[in-house]
């Protein structure tokens, strides 16, 4: 590590490793999966206050390994994909310019509640723009966020309008801002992690089902497991340092775990029944749509991937297919979101499988998800 990238780490703030985080593995779980596919389309965490939604997310950011992004490049335009570079760079790309590369922590942006559309899309100075003559574009949080994270903390509390903006961009990839017949776009790539108190009203369930999974989390009720969290965190607020030293190989087992299922999913094999399978599924829940198809299907291989395997199994399909769909059931607003039972159920008859007890323990955030290397 270079002295400046040194100083530069450790004048970040200290995040609360991910690897230690006790329970809530459906939170986690859709994380990482969203990390290696950020096609899935997001997540959407509903659950208790206080129960480390915000924690493991900022975690989730600084697990991840950096990217290369070229250098002062205000969208972290990727230096090698055309799909996430900037148009100026692109024609510099094309053109045979060289492009100063640097490597860069990925980005979690935090949405707050109060940002106006243009915070969050980015402003053009018309006035600039027509005595100039050129785009004078200021970047919003959409262009920080592009190959990172977006945090959207009581997204069911924010504007509709605005939860579209950011729906539309995480599902192209790309922001487009037009004012007075001036247009300019740029590469939004993200993963949208929205989070919220089901006690604060749920989000429409056309806007619910665009996000790409839905996990539940609830209070620890077990009480060794409640000492445990409370001791860790104690231990972790007294000495950050050494907190951080005692989970470091954990940590980086994970990140290169993560890299290797990032390279590996391209390779990922479904097997045409099992998706036939799972549009029976869909078919029989009554989902509106191919979303909830296209994202178990998506979500099935990141699974398998992130378990270093090619070949997409029953076992894989169960343990992904709940998180995909159970917000995608409610035809009325004022019906609660299905926990995941009728979902279990219709897929335990369809694949002719049974649905293991511990499952029960997962969402109720007890169960122990295998995050390090086997």
């Amino acid at each position: 590590m270079t002295p400046t990238a040194q100083s530069t780490a450790s004048a970040r703030r200290v995040v609360f490793p991910f690897t230690a985080i006790v329970g809530q593995e459906e939170m986690k779980l859709a994380l990482l999966l969203n990390v290696i596919d950020p096609k899935i389309g997001g997540v959407m965490i509903m659950g208790d206050r206080g129960t480390g939604k915000s924690t493991t997310i900022r975690a989730l950011a600084d697990l991840l390994p950096e990217i290369s992004v070229v250098a002062n490049d205000p969208f972290n335009s990727d230096p090698r994909d055309p799909d996430l570079m900037s148009d100026e760079v692109r024609q510099k790309v094309d053109q045979g310019s060289e492009v100063p590369i640097e490597l860069k922590k990925v980005q979690m942006v935090d949405l707050p509640l109060g940002a106006t559309e243009d915070r969050v899309c980015g402003t053009i100075d018309i006035e600039k723009a027509l005595s100039e003559g050129v785009k004078a574009f200021e970047p919003g949080l959409l262009a920080k966020a592009n190959r990172g994270i977006l945090y959207v903390d009581e997204v069911n509390l924010l504007d509709d309008h605005l939860v579209d903006v950011l729906l539309d961009s995480a599902a192209s990839g790309w922001n487009t801002v037009e004012r007075e017949g001036i247009s300019i776009r740029h590469p939004a790539r993200f993963v949208l992690v929205g989070s919220g108190n089901p006690e604060e009203g749920e989000l429409r369930p056309q806007l619910l089902d665009r996000f790409g999974m839905h996990a539940e989390i609830h209070t620890v009720k077990e009480p060794a497991l409640r000492v445990q969290i409370v001791e860790q965190r104690s231990e972790f607020d007294q000495n950050p340092p050494g907190f951080l030293e005692k989970y470091k190989t954990e940590q980086e087992a994970l990140q290169e775990k993560i890299v290797k299922a990032q390279n590996l999913l391209p390779e990922t094999k479904l097997d045409y029944d099992l998706r036939v399978k799972i549009s029976e599924v869909c078919s029989e829940l009554d989902v509106d749509g191919l979303r909830g198809d296209i994202v178990t299907n998506r979500a099935a291989k990141a699974l398998t991937a992130f378990e270093g395997r090619t070949e997409v199994t029953v076992d894989d399909i169960r343990r992904v297919i709940t998180l995909c769909l159970r917000h995608r059931l409610r035809k009325d607003p004022l019906e609660s979101i299905d926990s995941g039972y009728k979902v279990e159920k219709t897929f335990a008859r369809v694949f002719g499988v049974e649905i293991p007890e511990d499952d029960t323990a997962q969402r109720n955030g007890t169960g122990q998800m295998k995050t390090g290397v086997r």
